[in-house]
């Protein structure tokens, strides 16, 4: 029997729902930033948005634990970012070059992480974090330490046709590994559409070929992604083993800001899973008593003013310098470039 009191539950379950759509409005006003700067030629390389994933993505890693869990956050998981705890700062020096970065300014801007506090820097190739995530928990049973700890990451529909996938998904199944392996199902692996990737009829199918337990959530609606992923999360953390979850929606932008996405199928944009999450979940906020129109707008002027500062200070700060050594010596005490 549950002895929590009920005013308790609806508490914590009322600051559970506010912080994940906090973390998806502040990664959609850092992202809107970080598209302009792109626009305005201050950013090198890519940027690729997570417009239309946050709540899926900022449901699962609200889930997790800083510092116990492991999670590998993938190209459009800003807001899984957010809700893990990154620092608004760590993005905006990584994509500006800067060498106080987590990655120094020497790598590409979506693929910083910090591992030691549980968040692997994102692998471009797809499905590459899957057995990574699955190496990393398997050894942590071996060293005893796996006991209450999951590991979580968030690929892509076009991802499950990659033999990562499937290595990584079946050594967590047979190994029975905590793991939390989420499809954002956006229905264009960049511009190939589904019916060109697989045949079966939903992507959750794939659960029961490899025995692990499946669940299908709609994307777009904040309140169902965070009831799905609580209780995905919950089973693996019990012993459940891994947890195939297929979230269905639409990219509301192109693969990158240098694509239009004009590929993209009108009738799917009109459709429910062309909503924007943000809309939706604003709505749920309010209509469901979580929050106050004048709540949501504070913290959008708060999360404005965050970015702003971020790009000021990263706007500032020296980009890398090739022929100096200090970043390897800071990287790597006691050891000096080799010239």
């Amino acid at each position: 029997m549950d002895d929590t009191p009920k005013d308790l539950d609806q508490s914590s379950e009322r600051n559970h729902v506010r912080r994940v759509f906090h973390a998806m409005l502040t990664a959609r006003v850092l992202e809107n930033k970080l598209g302009s700067l792109y626009k305005a030629g201050k950013i090198v390389g890519g940027v690729y948005l997570g417009k239309g994933q946050e709540a899926v993505s900022a449901s699962m890693a609200a889930c997790l634990e800083k510092g116990r869990d492991v999670y590998a956050p993938l190209i459009r998981d800003q807001a899984g970012r957010t809700a893990f705890g990154e620092e608004i700062l760590d993005c905006t020096r990584t994509y500006l070059g800067s060498v106080k970065g987590p990655m120094r300014g020497r790598d590409g801007n979506i693929h910083r992480g910090r591992p030691a506090e549980g968040m692997l820097a994102m692998i471009s190739h797809l499905g590459a974090a899957i057995p990574v995530i699955a190496g990393m928990l398997i050894a942590k049973r071996l060293k005893g330490e796996l006991d209450g700890v999951v590991g979580a990451t968030c690929v892509g529909d076009g991802c499950t046709s990659t033999g990562a996938f499937h290595e990584g998904l079946n050594t967590a199944a047979v190994e029975k590994l905590p793991l939390i392996l989420t499809v954002a199902n956006n229905q264009y692996a960049y511009s190939t559409p589904n019916d060109r990737q697989f045949a079966c009829h939903d992507l959750v199918d794939k659960a029961v070929g490899y025995g692990v337990r499946g669940h299908s959530v709609d994307g777009t609606d904040m309140l169902a992604c965070i009831k799905v992923m609580q209780e995905a999360v919950a089973r693996a953390r019990e012993g459940d083993g891994p947890q195939l979850v297929v979230a269905s929606m639409l990219r509301l932008t192109g693969h990158g800001e240098h694509d239009d996405g004009s590929y993209v199928d009108a009738a799917l944009k009109s459709s429910g899973l062309g909503r924007d999450s943000i809309e939706v979940g604003i709505k749920q906020l309010i209509e469901g008593g979580f929050a106050t129109v004048e709540e949501i707008e504070q913290w959008q002027q708060e999360a404005a003013d965050q970015v702003q500062q971020a790009v000021a200070i990263a706007q500032k700060e020296d980009g890398p310098d090739p022929y100096k050594d200090d970043w390897m010596a800071y990287s790597n005490p006691g050891m000096q470039m080799q010239r």
